[in-house]
């Protein structure tokens, strides 16, 4: 349809070379857009590039960390001197320790906060001049379940997060005058390399979060990829300041969890291992 499809346009990905970044990274390319992944792996990002292209899409790549303003701004430039145009920003980049508060240290916060909502504010601040002059934008800001409830294991995780939401919002006021909309995608449990290690070593975590998830499954990278193409599109050109769940309803279920891994639960068994950003 019209409406979704991403010909012509071109699209920045920051994180784009594994997990949910490369999810909607494919998203894109299958709906038509360019795409510059902009992670600092360089091998990862080579294997990206090399993997979308064998759909066809026109895909390019750079390495960018993105707490680093000139890297940004190079980012920019670099995605204009080779595609002509930037429509589309996914401020996807992100980093977890995974700990009680008690025992982060100073820098440990500092860190996760630079790279999830600095890096954040730092990209969406490097591609705004070319969204205005251009006459409008998308950026897509990565939050997460967090932005939504507490973990006690992620205290500057999920205080980034929640920052992504209101930093969303107050984007998306501030650039409404510029046709520029900002949202924010709020993912699940979504397995990634980030999340494997989580439940590789917690015994039961698997389970848990399927038994908790009213579809009774993790999330994969794809699911993330529809969601963000209507973001990408016109077909939300009326749609901002807003934070979508992608969480196979875990967040509809509030506080409400059952009370211990259900193993009767046929929807927990023989699940295959297949996530959060």
């Amino acid at each position: 349809m019209k409406l979704f499809t991403l010909k012509g346009r071109v699209a920045i990905i920051t994180g784009g070379n594994g997990g949910i970044g490369f999810g909607i990274a494919r998203g894109f390319v299958q709906a038509g857009a360019s795409v510059l992944i902009a992670a600092t792996n360089r091998e990862k990002n080579d294997l990206a590039v090399k993997t979308l292209r064998k759909i066809g899409g026109k895909v390019a790549s750079l390495e960018v960390d993105v707490t680093n303003e000139r890297l940004v701004e190079q980012m920019t430039e670099t995605t204009l001197k080779r595609f002509k145009r930037l429509d589309i920003l996914v401020a996807n980049a992100g980093i977890n320790i995974r700990k009680q508060p008690e025992n982060f240290s100073l820098e440990e916060w500092r860190s996760i906060l630079d790279v999830n909502l600095t890096g954040t504010f730092i990209c969406a601040q490097s591609v705004y001049p070319t969204m205005k002059k251009m006459g409008g934008g998308k950026i897509i800001t990565m939050g997460s379940g967090t932005s939504l409830f507490g973990a006690p294991g992620m205290a500057p995780y999920a205080a980034s997060k929640g920052g992504i939401v209101q930093l969303t919002k107050t984007l998306a006021t501030a650039w409404a005058k510029d046709n520029i909309q900002v949202n924010s995608i709020l993912p699940g449990w979504i397995d990634t390399e980030l999340t494997r290690r989580s439940y590789e070593t917690t015994p039961g975590l698997y389970e848990r979060v399927a038994s908790r998830t009213p579809q009774g499954r993790w999330g994969v990278p794809d699911d993330l990829s529809g969601v963000s193409v209507f973001l990408a599109s016109e077909a939300s050109n009326f749609v901002t300041g807003t934070a979508f769940p992608v969480d196979g309803g875990f967040s509809a279920l509030g506080g409400y969890s059952p009370p211990e891994v259900l193993k009767s639960d046929k929807r927990a068994k023989g699940l295959k291992l297949v996530g959060r950003n």
